[in-house]
């Protein structure tokens, strides 16, 4: 009886951490994202510094890509195919995103903006 006792006060500050990080990854807002010829949709997105969030991308229309060089990230995004991507931004400021997989005449005006605020 003693040693069940034992064993649950030394796993319960594990299972609380479990916990916490399940909790914590249930809290990310997920802001969804289309890709078609020649645009995301939204192409402006506002965050709070240290705000996690889930890009979540889907390509409507052809193979796009989605790149933010500010943050690292880049995904191929396969038509028709939720793709996820995490993003706690650390820093204030306006963040450009493109799609980097060319789509054809019009493709360089495939872009947008992440806005964060403190």
């Amino acid at each position: 009886m003693v040693s069940t006792k034992r064993r649950l006060l030394v796993s319960a500050p594990l299972v609380l951490a479990v916990l916490g990080v399940v909790q914590a990854k249930a809290k990310e807002r997920v802001i969804k994202i289309e890709a078609r010829k020649f645009r995301f949709a939204p192409n402006v997105i506002e965050l709070k510094k240290g705000e996690a969030v889930v890009l979540e991308l889907t390509a409507l229309d052809f193979p796009h890509g989605f790149s933010l060089p500010d943050f690292k990230i880049r995904a191929d995004l396969v038509m028709g195919k939720p793709v996820q991507v995490r993003l706690k931004p650390d820093q204030v400021g306006q963040f450009g995103f493109l799609c980097d997989n060319f789509c054809g005449s019009g493709h360089e005006e495939m872009a947008g903006t992440i806005i964060v605020k403190a």
